[in-house]
């Protein structure tokens, strides 16, 4: 029975190796590519994926991890800088994390408890992320896969610029003054 449980648990393993390493493939998302919008993402419904249908320019802010320190610092910012960004002719504000819906609920409800604007969208198997090629193994800290940290400016559905942290853990290019000096 033990080596039944084992030679299971091994081949699970190996099932999750390899999906997370065909995760990591993908080449990362540049201007002129397409927003993979068919991928699930959800925002108060754990059991119900949404349809995003951007219109004009908008913002994805990629984090690695909801409640983590510095996903924590970031995101207040797009919050308060809200109209800041719509000035410069922003639509829309979404901030996307690997993270189950309510957790992805709960963070946002604890940085924004008079609600916001900005959408938070949870992406729980990470296939919006990894269909941008913007995903780390982040196991070590966080268990799994996650998002690198990114901020993607599109118009409608074509990313028109790509920038990513070089350490996941930094908030400097992908901080929210930085990204409003972009526009």
């Amino acid at each position: 029975m033990t080596s039944i449980i084992s030679s299971l648990a091994s081949g699970a393993a190996q099932t999750a190796h390899a999906q997370a390493s065909a995760l990591l493939a993908k080449h990362p998302a540049k201007p002129g590519d397409k927003l993979p919008l068919k991928e699930p993402l959800k925002e108060n419904d754990a059991t119900k994926a949404i349809a995003l249908a951007p219109t004009g320019k908008t913002l994805f802010i990629g984090v690695p991890g909801a409640f983590t320190p510095s996903c924590s610092s970031q995101a207040p910012a797009y919050i308060e800088k809200y109209e800041e960004f719509k000035a410069k002719g922003i639509t829309e504000i979404f901030i996307v994390t690997v993270n189950d819906s309510f957790v992805t609920k709960a963070w946002k409800e604890k940085l924004a408890p008079n609600g916001t604007p900005v959408r938070f969208l949870a992406d729980d198997q990470a296939l919006f992320v990894s269909a941008l090629g913007l995903v780390f193994d982040a196991t070590p800290a966080l268990g799994a896969p996650r998002a690198k940290r990114f901020v993607i400016i599109a118009d409608g559905d074509t990313i028109e610029r790509v920038i990513v942290e070089e350490n996941p853990s930094d908030v400097i290019a992908t901080a929210a003054t930085q990204v409003l000096t972009l526009l």
